[in-house]
């Protein structure tokens, strides 16, 4: 364990930070899954309304560094290429 005032503040900080990252992966993987239900469902207001909190969710996560840029940028290429082959086939 640390022994140092400043060892024990960033042990501190760490810990808030791992939290806090934890929360917001959580709070992303569950935009992205609410998405897609929503996608499958193939109710179009819902889609607009979730596709719109989710990609910018997405640029949140990927300016914080919480996740790469390119894979925010896979995730909304992907989310867009899936609502556009639902709305193709409807």
């Amino acid at each position: 364990m640390a022994s140092h005032d400043s060892a024990l503040k960033a042990h501190r900080q760490n810990i808030e930070r791992r939290e806090r990252n934890r929360q917001m992966r959580t709070r992303l993987r569950r935009a992205l899954r609410d998405i897609r239900a929503a996608i499958d469902t193939g109710d179009a207001a819902s889609v607009k309304d979730a596709l719109r909190t989710t990609i910018s969710l997405v640029d949140k996560m990927a300016g914080k560094g919480l996740i790469h840029r390119n894979t925010a940028g896979r995730y909304k290429s992907r989310l867009a290429t899936r609502i556009s082959k639902k709305s193709a086939a409807a």
